[in-house]
């Protein structure tokens, strides 16, 4: 087997060689790298989960990736969600999965096929002619080109580059000159159940999430970080919580390329039950001064907050911030600049448009996403987006945007179609809305901690402050920016989405008034 054991830690071999019992059940010999035939049961008479869990740099995603390149060296097929060929019985399945695009997309980074949850449980519908173009794709290519109008022997040879590089099966497309509407005729629910699905960030697993994940996977393995904070509707408890103690693995050592990081020194302080903030914030100072990883700031700076929104705990010190970053671009009350960035806030249909809401959260457009404004759409209501993390990433949808006012119930609405995707503004979010992402810089609003700390509040037996600094400080991948005052820097260039120029594919959503 090509997985290299000897640079795991002990508990992370330990926790490799359980899951891999728990796979041979499923039909997947990770030893022998070979599929078999499915056992009838897990061998100690579970219900196929388990959880891997540990706090940041514990070493959680490392294992996940060792873990899918050992399936995959087995012969397995991994299932990406963007497309899916016809089915061998013979072939075992895995699917990676996040809650969050952006959280499939640090996977992703690493090289591991990540998709969201949504895709997964909603399949795309190809037209057949450019079905034969994906299965001809996916096997490689061949002289057994496909014939289909419109498509030269160049652009094919273009898809099929793209393709061994990316495994994208709609970038592929793009690429030969093809929007998503032209080989994308629809959305379906999952009918056919896969073998394994590999969780990521599964603290935001709510219980009908997990419920719905356990009908399409037998298998499932959970990673987690029971430091984070719950789900809003799970009363302070996390779905691995709940499974008997032989089925959670936890690690518990720092790896190397985790150590002598100041981010992480600070993250792992906050299990001391005894800290208080204050000496949380001398903490802080004192790594500020040893590393520039760490930063202590008197102010917001408005151009990080353009792409990487300012993390807050209250409601109201975010809608402030909007404002002021709103006013420190100069943007008008009325309308949007391209740039400004959004937060996708759920799908605003009646439920007699299922079809349109699956196929607006297909493309990534779930709650909680994050998304660049553009422009106008080509037509009333629509707006033109890229949407961070999707494969995707260009897309044009019916909006209803909303701008909230500082001491006003109501949002001002600068765009709104009759129905379709709601976004509010996305300079400033809530901690809880940034779990699963994280930023190469991240700005943390101290004024909100110290509130928290001082509301005396817990969650499962922990104070709020310190699930929230938890949260919020290691969402930083290279430095964080701890801001002290209620106070924003003003931006030293205009807005731009020149940083965003990326190949994509343009899928113009039609409104459900207008038809598919």
């Amino acid at each position: 087997m090509g997985v290299a054991l000897f640079q795991f830690s002990d508990d992370q071999a330990e926790a490799f060689d359980r899951v891999a019992e728990l796979m041979r059940a499923a039909g997947i010999d990770l030893e022998e790298s070979m599929t078999t035939p499915r056992a009838t049961a897990p061998a100690d008479g579970g219900d196929g989960v388990m959880a891997v869990i540990g706090r940041a740099g514990s070493g959680k995603t490392m294992l996940l990736a060792r873990l899918y390149q050992a399936v995959e060296e087995a012969g397995v097929d991994i299932v990406s969600g963007d497309y899916e060929g016809r089915r061998r019985k013979d072939k075992r399945t895995l699917a990676i999965l996040a809650p969050t695009n952006k959280a499939a997309s640090v996977l992703r980074a690493q090289g591991v096929p990540a998709t969201t949850i949504h895709r997964i449980l909603y399949t795309p519908v190809y037209d057949p002619e450019y079905e034969k173009v994906a299965e001809w794709l996916v096997a490689g290519g061949g002289d057994d080109r496909p014939a289909v109008e419109g498509l030269s022997d160049a652009a094919l040879d273009r898809a099929l580059e793209f393709y061994r590089a990316m495994r994208s099966i709609p970038g592929a497309l793009a690429t030969a000159g093809l929007r998503g509407s032209d080989f994308i005729t629809g959305w379906k629910r999952r009918e056919e159940p896969l073998d394994v699905g590999f969780v990521d960030e599964s603290s935001m697993l709510d219980d009908r999430q997990f419920e719905d994940l356990k009908e399409i996977f037998p298998t499932l393995v959970l990673f987690g970080d029971p430091a984070q904070l719950a789900p809003v509707n799970q009363s302070g408890t996390m779905v691995f919580e709940k499974l008997p103690a032989p089925r959670v693995l936890e690690l518990h050592r720092i790896h190397r390329q985790a150590q002598d990081n100041p981010i992480l020194d600070l993250a792992h302080a906050l299990s001391d039950d005894s800290l208080e903030f204050p000496q949380f914030e001398r903490m802080i100072e004192e790594a500020a001064r040893r590393d520039d990883r760490v930063v202590v700031a008197p102010r917001m700076q408005a151009d990080l907050m353009a792409r990487s929104p300012a993390l807050v705990w209250r409601n109201v010190t975010r809608i402030r911030l909007i404002q002021a970053f709103r006013a420190a671009y100069g943007a008008p009350p009325d309308a949007l600049l391209p740039g400004e960035p959004l937060i996708c806030d759920g799908i605003e249909l009646p439920l007699k448009h299922r079809k349109k809401r699956i196929d607006l959260e297909a493309r990534g457009l779930i709650k909680g996403a994050q998304a660049i404004y553009l422009g106008p759409g080509t037509r009333a209501g629509f707006s033109r987006l890229h949407v961070i993390g999707a494969e995707d990433p260009q897309v044009s949808a019916a909006s209803i945007i909303k701008i909230e006012l500082p001491g006003e119930e109501e949002p001002f609405i600068p765009y709104a179609a009759r129905m379709g995707a709601a976004f509010l503004h996305g300079a400033a979010v809530t901690i809880h809305k940034a779990q699963g992402s994280q930023w190469d810089q991240v700005q943390v609003f101290a004024p909100d901690l110290w509130a928290a700390s001082r509301a005396g509040r817990t969650e499962a037996g922990i104070a709020l402050w310190k699930r929230l600094a938890y949260v919020a400080i290691t969402r930083a991948q290279t430095r964080l920016i701890w801001v002290t005052r209620n106070r924003l820097a003003r931006p030293s260039e205009p807005l731009s989405t020149d940083d965003l120029n990326t190949p994509a594919i343009a899928l113009a959503l039609t409104s459900p008034e207008e038809g598919t």
